[in-house]
């Protein structure tokens, strides 16, 4: 008897238990047909409890009812823990109840425990982002008011007076900003433009002589090479003949060096070069116009008659302002074999020597190839066998006629 009461309260137990199992694991319909399979195998010589007959109406009115509202689902919610932990207690209790989706809420829920964590991270991140914001914005704001206060502000005299200019009638505000704007373009133009507006003196009057013609000069690569290494740093080689060079020119020319680079690396570099002072001019960087990203050299500033100006560089950007002055040769890469300067020189007197009206006509020309030294070279031995050729004729034409057609066999001509 004792046993057969105790027996019941255990099957009472896992009656509930199973109920509330499925009903939050299975269908309505497999919850049912599991609790009618369970009766269903209750011996058919015994007669069940009665205690177990209200039980199994209660549980499937209340499945019933949970299909159709909410209410009993808001209800479930309250018992998600005891559902998560009752699986366990089966499992140890009755192997064979265990629950097989125990594994996929385990994974749910951390799925769902990482969603929320990035979605943590990322409010983090946007807050973070929005601060960074904010403080640019009060940065930048800050700089503005700044700049605007100091490059605003009017000028101030050695004791401390203001001093008046064109803005001083103006509200404060419109002073101010006028002010930084004159401010700013004055400094874009000290950089984009050159320094003065005439980079070479007037030419010289009578009775001192100014050279005819004008040869501006790039000092790297033209002149010098400049070489590099980590046991005597940076060097720079002087090409060959340039001393022949500079002294052949300064006959004719009036000889301008004009340079990118800055007048620190450049002064002594050519305090060596020219120890005797054939170079008369020196322009560095100051000089030049910051175009599209290049120092060009501006041959309108030179104060000199571009009739008469021959640039010589190697860089065609340098030069872009005025390509029908521009001489553009080969860069001397510092080989000791190299008759580039010769070749150049030859070129320049001539053109002195001829007394050229205008040298942009035969810059034009020899612009048209790549190698003008080598053409011009070409044209001179060209010119050589012409002359060779016209004197040879000219002593033919001056022998007498008997001369002339003496046979070879008599000795010939004289």
């Amino acid at each position: 008897m004792v046993s057969r009461h105790l027996c019941s309260r255990i099957v009472k137990q896992f009656c509930l238990i199973q109920t509330n199992t499925f009903l939050k694991t299975s269908s309505n319909a497999a919850y049912y047909r599991l609790t009618q399979g369970y009766f269903h195998s209750w011996p058919e010589n015994r007669t069940r409890p009665q205690w177990l007959r209200p039980s199994l109406q209660c549980r499937q009115t209340r499945l019933y009812s949970a299909d159709s509202g909410n209410a009993q689902r808001k209800a479930g919610n309250a018992q998600r823990d005891q559902s998560i932990a009752t699986p366990q207690l089966l499992t140890k209790l009755f192997p064979q109840t265990a629950v097989e989706n125990v594994e996929d809420e385990a994974r749910q829920e951390k799925q769902r425990k990482q969603e929320e964590d990035e979605k943590k991270e990322k409010e983090s991140s946007w807050k973070r982002m929005k601060f960074g914001f904010v403080f640019f914005g009060f940065s930048v704001s800050a700089f503005c008011v700044y700049s605007v206060w100091i490059f605003g502000a009017p000028d101030r005299d050695a004791e401390g007076n203001l001093i008046e200019d064109e803005f001083t009638g103006l509200p404060t505000f419109q002073q101010y900003c006028k002010r930084m704007w004159k401010s700013m373009t004055y400094y874009q133009k000290m950089i984009q433009e050159p320094s003065r507006e005439k980079l070479l003196p007037d030419p010289l009057k009578y009775p001192y002589a100014q050279p005819p013609y004008t040869v501006v000069l790039e000092m790297k690569d033209v002149l010098v090479h400049p070489d590099w290494t980590y046991q005597t740093g940076w060097r720079f080689k002087k090409r060959p003949g340039v001393d022949k060079f500079l002294e052949t020119l300064a006959a004719n020319f009036e000889i301008v060096v004009f340079t990118a680079d800055q007048g620190m690396t450049v002064f002594p570099i050519l305090d060596a070069l020219d120890p005797r002072g054939y170079i008369m001019y020196r322009l560095v960087r100051d000089a030049t116009h910051f175009v599209d990203g290049h120092h060009v050299k501006n041959l309108d500033n030179l104060n000199r008659d571009l009739s008469k100006v021959i640039v010589v560089d190697w860089d065609p950007n340098s030069t872009k302002l005025h390509p029908e002055n521009t001489l553009n040769i080969p860069r001397w890469t510092g080989n000791d074999d190299d008759s580039g300067l010769f070749d150049l020189m030859a070129l320049l007197v001539t053109i002195a020597t001829t007394e050229v009206e205008d040298v942009r006509d035969v810059m034009t020309y020899y612009k048209s190839f790549d190698n003008p030294l080598a053409k011009f070279r070409e044209n001179q031995r060209l010119l050589a066998e012409q002359l060779a050729e016209q004197e040879r004729e000219e002593k033919q034409r001056n022998l007498p006629a008997v001369q002339r057609w003496r046979p070879s066999f008599l000795g010939g001509g004289r």
